[in-house]
């Protein structure tokens, strides 16, 4: 099983090759409603369609479940941020 470092080198390879850029801000503050993240990874595509084609690729789709057991994440599209 990867670990969560592992799969974010595995995330951002296949990102890379749908035209992404990644960037980590480990430094988060939440100001309402009480969500704590530790930390924020952006990766950022040209379009909302190729976020949502790599998102569902199936370069992908084998790191979702290990995501999901390394991590509590939340994944979020936002256009023209």
């Amino acid at each position: 099983m990867l670990s969560h470092g592992r799969h974010l080198e595995r995330t951002d390879d296949t990102a890379e090759s749908r035209g992404r850029s990644y960037k980590l801000q480990p430094r988060v503050e939440s100001l309402e409603n009480g969500w704590p993240p530790i930390r924020v990874a952006v990766l950022e595509f040209p379009t909302m369609e190729q976020a949502r084609a790599w998102y569902h690729s199936p370069e992908y789709a084998p790191l979702i479940p290990i995501r999901m057991k390394a991590a509590k994440s939340r994944l979020t599209l936002l256009e023209g941020v």
